[in-house]
C-alpha cells in the first residue's frame, strides 16, 4: 500500500495524537493513583499497574504495526517478529519469578555454616554453646553444643 505524502502526514499526525493522548492518560493514572491530584486518594495498585501496562502495550503494538509498517507485511513475517517477542516477555517473567525465589531462600541457605550448625544469627565470631546455634535436623550425628562429627570422630567440615 502506497500513500501520497499528504496522506502519510495525516497518518503520522493521527498516530502522534493517539500516542500523546494515551501517554497523558498514563501520566494522569500515575498522578491520581499515587495521590498527587486528589490529596489522600490513592488508586489500588492492582488497578493502576494493569491499566498502565495495558496502555503501554497498546502503544508498543501501535508503533510496531503503524510506524514500523508491520501491518503491511505478510502474516508469516509479522509472526516471526511477534513470537520471539512473546517468548522474551515470558522469559523475563520467569527470570523475575526465579530471582524472587532465590532471594527468598538465600537467607535460609546462608544459615548453614561450615561447622554443621544452623545459625539463628550470623555473629562475627562464633562461640559454641552461646545460644546462637541449633543442631542440624534429623540425619546428623551431632549433639547440642558440639559440632557434627564424621565416622572417624573428626570434625566434619
Amino acid at each position: 500500500m502506497s500513500l501520497s505524502p499528504e496522506e502519510g502526514k495525516k497518518v503520522v499526525f493521527k498516530g502522534l495524537i493517539l500516542l500523546a493522548i494515551i501517554t497523558l492518560i498514563e501520566v494522569f493514572i500515575a498522578l491520581i493513583g499515587n495521590g498527587h491530584v486528589i490529596q489522600g486518594f490513592h488508586l489500588p495498585k492492582w488497578i493502576m499497574y494493569p491499566a498502565m501496562i495495558g496502555l503501554s502495550l497498546y502503544k508498543a503494538y501501535f508503533i510496531v504495526f503503524e510506524f514500523m509498517h508491520m501491518k503491511y507485511e505478510l502474516r508469516g513475517l509479522a509472526m516471526s517478529v511477534l513470537f520471539p517477542t512473546v517468548l522474551l516477555v515470558w522469559a523475563i517473567i520467569a527470570f523475575l519469578d526465579e530471582g524472587s525465589y532465590w532471594h527468598d531462600t538465600r537467607a535460609h541457605i546462608e544459615l548453614l555454616n561450615s561447622d554443621g550448625y544452623i545459625r539463628v544469627e550470623a555473629p562475627a565470631e562464633s562461640h559454641h554453646g552461646d545460644g546462637n546455634t541449633a543442631p542440624m535436623p534429623s540425619g546428623s550425628h551431632e549433639t547440642q553444643g558440639q559440632p557434627a562429627t564424621g565416622s572417624e570422630g573428626h570434625e566434619a567440615h
